[in-house]
């Protein structure tokens, strides 16, 4: 009787000491459209990202090496790929540009391509997907053709600021058993966030300059015209929009009569480097409205970094932030160097100092900067 005894607290000592991997073993989770979907949390050995973003936001928390195919569109040795973000920074291609080069193809990717490719991906044999194809429909069919778990990924209309941007991101981090790091990267957002609020917080509205913000990317089409009403930088840092009476929010294009109309008004611009080469013809063909602008005039123009390359570029769009920041509040932010931030946004990222690689980039025209108007563009 006593060895039974022994032997059934023996028994009941090792399933205890189980416990945690049998609980992981069926864990159901809630994707970011809202999908219930069961994983093994840390089991995953062959990841596939597919849609716009996904990829990025895996290298945010995931391990790359275990990646088993990438869209054609992040791999910069194939030659018939789509190649309209090539001359932009995407960090993430820089810092694991070398992994996804030596990966088979899981789709073409790209803005044109809104499909998954079953046939692609399954030729990849993952565990796991990790999609930015926001269907609830598509991914249920696309999960039961595959065999495999799809987690869908979602970021928000106020990007990396957004709570569905902090949530992807602990969802990543509890799948693939990094839960530290997701909250390390969060918590960094959360904290440059709330830096940049408390510096301009006690600035009275009549001491706020007009700034307009300009060339946002919208499926490639920008240029001086494309703006945004609620850019969440703006308000993050407390800046002043001049635009602030469309119809609608989000990213879209003004009149050219609303742009000179609210030219006395703007007493700053910031461009996005993704419109500088729409910009140069139009400005060497007609410069008139240009200079009808007070910017212009004044040479309170400035360049921030491209921040939507095949979607989000996130950590370009917290950098850009700090830079509008110091733009409009020089005073305050004194002690800030781009350059320096922009390494250190990198390393919350990515774990190394990218900015030199970040500003090489032919469409960053060497980095954030005040514009010289009539040598840049001339």
């Amino acid at each position: 009787m006593r060895m039974n005894r022994i032997a059934a607290l023996l028994l009941a000592l090792a399933l205890l000491l189980a416990w945690p991997a049998v609980a992981e073993a069926g864990v159901t989770v809630t994707d970011m459209i809202g999908r219930e979907v069961t994983v093994t949390p840390g089991s995953y050995a062959r990841v596939v990202c597919i849609g716009a973003g996904a990829l990025r936001m895996y290298s945010y928390i995931g391990d790359t090496a275990l990646l088993c195919g990438v869209e054609d569109i992040d791999n910069t040795t194939v030659e018939e790929r789509p190649k309209m973000f090539d001359s932009v920074a995407r960090p993430y291609v820089i810092a694991y540009g070398d992994v996804f080069n030596a990966l088979p193809s899981c789709g073409v990717g790209g803005p044109n391509a809104q499909a998954a490719e079953a046939e692609k991906i399954l030729a990849c044999n993952p565990d796991i997907v990790i999609s930015e194809y926001e269907d609830v429909e598509k991914e249920d069919a696309l999960q039961e053709q595959l065999g495999v778990p799809v987690i869908t990924l979602k970021a928000g209309p106020q990007g990396v600021f957004d709570d569905a941007f902090k949530a992807s991101m602990r969802l990543l981090g509890a799948i693939f058993g990094n839960p530290d790091k997701a909250e390390a990267l969060v918590s960094f957002i959360e904290g440059e966030a709330s830096a940049i609020s408390a510096r301009t917080a006690a600035v009275a509205d009549a001491d706020k300059p007009g700034v307009y913000i300009c060339g946002l990317g919208n499926w490639g089409t920008t240029n001086h015209l494309m703006t945004a009403q609620n850019y969440v930088s703006f308000n993050i840092a407390n800046v002043k929009n001049v635009v602030n009476d469309l119809e609608k929010g989000g990213i879209q294009p003004i009149e050219e009569e609303k742009f000179v109309a609210l030219g006395e008004d703007m007493d700053i611009m910031i461009m996005d480097a993704a419109a500088v080469k729409n910009i140069i013809p139009l400005y060497q063909a007609d410069n008139a409205i240009f200079d009808a602008c007070k910017a212009w005039q004044n040479g309170e123009v400035y360049l921030e970094m491209a921040y939507n390359a095949y979607y989000t570029n996130y950590e370009i769009a917290l950098i850009n932030t700090w830079f509008i920041a110091k733009t409009v509040y020089p005073a305050l932010f004194e002690d800030i160097d781009i350059k320096a931030k922009t390494n250190e946004v990198t390393r919350a990222f990515y774990g190394k100092d990218m900015a030199d690689a970040i500003f090489a980039y032919p469409s960053s025209f060497g980095g954030y900067q005040k514009i010289d108007t009539a040598t840049f563009f001339g």
